[in-house]
């Protein structure tokens, strides 16, 4: 059989139409897992990010930490964390925030570090607070890289929250590993092709809000980027 039969098995098959491995389910099940992950290392990253790039402190270790992280196995941090806590959800949630706070924290600090200085003294200059300067003036500023940043983050996680299924939780990582115990290759390539599906739909939707959804100046920026 080619890879055409085994999508056409896949997608045909009656237990991914309906019940507990039906792929609507699955598919959920995997935007959940990746969700959470995105929010939890969003209201991680963030604000840390915003903080060090306007204070300009910490800037080095940042980009140390970043690099450093890209070298760590996501599965490998998933297993460590089932040995720390033990199976379920929250070890899954580490690795991929793990996985997700760096891009954030790199694009919210180079996001504000871009801030034009003169916008910024300016600012200074009629009287804002320096918490004000911060939200009014170089956030919207570092529009563009919080954008990039969370769209290489929202890949990465979609693409890697298939380690769920290592654990025992679901998510399209179940048909990938169990078409691989069970040698049910149409499992595992269809699961393989909607993971990359949902990537091609996250580039997707970042990029209509790129295009639609922020003003023309920024959108600029981020072609730029």
């Amino acid at each position: 059989m080619n890879w055409l039969d085994w999508l056409g098995d896949f997608f045909s098959a009656p237990d991914h139409r309906s019940g507990p491995d039906a792929i609507v389910h699955r598919v959920s099940e995997h935007l959940l897992f990746s969700g959470e992950a995105l929010l939890y290392a969003a209201l991680l990253a963030v604000p840390l990010g915003l903080l060090i790039g306007y204070t300009g402190r910490g800037v080095t270790a940042v980009t140390a930490f970043a690099g450093a992280t890209r070298a760590l196995p996501t599965l490998g941090l998933v297993t460590l964390a089932v040995l720390l806590i033990g199976v379920g959800e929250t070890a899954v949630l580490i690795a991929l925030v793990a996985l997700a706070a760096p891009p954030l924290l790199v694009a919210a600090v180079e996001g504000v570090r871009g801030t034009d200085p003169d916008v910024r003294d300016a600012a200074r200059g009629i009287g804002l607070t320096h918490p004000q300067v911060l939200w009014q003036v170089c956030v919207p500023s570092a529009a563009p890289a919080l954008l990039a940043g969370l769209r290489t983050a929202t890949v990465q996680v979609i693409a890697t929250a298939t380690v769920a299924a290592y654990v025992g939780l679901g998510g399209l990582g179940r048909y990938v590993i169990d078409g691989l115990a069970t040698r049910q290759f149409s499992s595992t390539v269809g699961g393989a092709l909607l993971v990359v599906l949902l990537a091609v739909l996250a580039q997707a939707l970042f990029a209509l809000l790129a295009r639609f959804a922020l003003p023309s100046g920024v959108r600029a920026q981020l072609r730029a980027r």
